[in-house]
This record gives C-alpha cells, structure tokens and sequence, in this order.
C-alpha cells in the first residue's frame, strides 16, 4: 500500500501550508487517518486524528486552533491545512493509514515543513 505525500516546502511564520496524502481506495475507506511530525533530534508525535467517517477528529494541544485535519473519501485523500505556522512547527511530517479491516498500519515517505524568516 503507498501513501503519497505532498504540499510540504519552506514558509515564513505566520504562513499556511496545506499537506496532502492520496491512498489507495480500498485501504483508505477502512483506515482512520492520522497526520505525524518528527522534528531533528526528537520522537515522532501525532499532530492530528480523523475516524475513517470523518465523523471525529483529535489535535495535539500544541497545534490546536492552527491546523485543521480533513479527509475526501471520494479522492481518497487526507489534508491538513495548518496555519499560523511557528518555527517550532519545522519538521518531517507523515501521514498514516490505520487500516481496520485489515489490522495493518501504513506510513507515508514523509514530507519537510520548514517555517524560517
């Protein structure tokens, strides 16, 4: 299963961004989708949550207000528009499929955010 990844780049703060991740259809209607980041030198973490309905989503605190998870079941593809990007928010961000129906978890390749002035 290949989950591709794309929208990352260099922004300045206070810029937007959004990240895109396109899944294979069958794996995406069955999978809860999550966003994560791993910055240089720390673990990864989650950033942002969606229910494969869409019908709940979860935020880490530190990015609450500012980033906004999103699925479209009919492109098979999960957003996250993230706003007011703080340099702290610099990091490889990944996307991943938890498929239910199959108990196997997916990652995509990973794409760089950078905020710099």
């Amino acid at each position: 299963v290949q989950l591709v990844e794309s929208g990352g780049g260099l922004v300045q703060p206070g810029g937007s961004l959004r990240l895109s991740c396109t899944v294979s259809r069958f794996t995406f209607i069955n999978s809860h989708m999550s966003w994560h980041r791993q910055a240089p030198g720390k673990e990864r973490e989650l950033v942002a949550s969606i229910t494969k309905t869409g019908g709940t989503t979860n935020y880490a605190d530190s990015v609450k207000g500012r980033f906004s998870i999103s699925r479209d079941n009919a492109k098979s593809t999960v957003y996250l528009q993230m706003n007011s990007l703080k340099p702290e928010d610099t990091a490889v961000y990944y996307c991943r499929a938890s498929d239910i129906w199959a108990d196997r978890t997916y990652w995509g390749q990973g794409t760089q955010v950078t905020v710099s002035s």
